[in-house]
């Protein structure tokens, strides 16, 4: 049995990222997914046993198999949570232990990710917020609690693990906090993304990005 494999569950490439339309075209959005799943895949598979996507997209999956990931067509009429519960029993029998995150944290190389997977290791459930009280990070044995992705799932994670007796740690990252979904967010990864396939491909569309004193931090543009 291996001590722990990853799991990503993806959407549709053409849903990609909506609530950055009109800034970036569909296509452009569905790139930025594919860049954002690159980041995140990559730094995953140094430090972990296996890597495994799950999405009902085929286009999703066919571009996982080119990432070197191991694929899982997601069940028809499924849900997200539904979706990574699959992704669960499948690992069931095989991992020690689950990892569990979205695609859109291509931030998650500039953490120390060994030192939060070796201290999994002695700790029942590890969890990490987001920026909007979500869930960006998951470990802890396959099937422990049910998923509650969608809305405020930090806190519902953390009263299921609680529930369970489990001793939720919780893990705040700057960079594991940042789920990429509006203008700001990019403007983030201008800041701070350096080296990442994401920056790279946002200053590839001439995204520049700059400091101001109002209700965001970043003003975010394209020339």
């Amino acid at each position: 049995m291996d001590d722990i494999y990853a799991i990503i569950p993806v959407n549709t490439f053409e849903n990609a990222k909506s609530r950055l339309s009109p800034f970036l075209t569909s296509t452009e959005r569905k790139n930025l997914l594919k860049a954002m799943l690159k980041d995140v895949s990559s730094v995953l598979k140094q430090h972990v046993d296996k890597v495994v996507i799950i999405s009902r997209d085929p286009e999703v999956l066919e571009y996982g198999k080119k990432l070197n990931l191991t694929t899982i067509k997601e069940n028809d009429n499924s849900t997200l949570n539904k979706g990574i519960e699959q992704a669960m029993d499948y690992c069931n029998l095989k991992a020690k232990k689950v990892l569990i995150m979205p695609s859109d944290v291509p931030l998650l190389g500039k953490t120390n990710l060994k030192i939060l997977i070796d201290s999994s290791k002695s700790l029942d459930f590890i969890i990490v917020p987001s920026k909007g009280g979500g869930t960006n990070m998951m470990i802890m044995k396959p099937k422990t609690i049910r998923m509650k992705f969608g809305g405020i799932s930090y806190v519902e994670h953390v009263k299921a693990a609680e529930k369970k007796k489990l001793n939720p740690i919780v893990h705040d990252s700057l960079f594991m906090a940042l789920d990429v979904n509006t203008t700001e967010d990019l403007g983030e990864i201008m800041v701070h993304g350096n080296g990442t396939e994401t920056k790279k491909y946002l200053k590839s569309l001439k995204i520049e990005v700059e400091s101001v004193h109002g209700s965001e931090r970043l003003k975010v543009t394209r020339s």
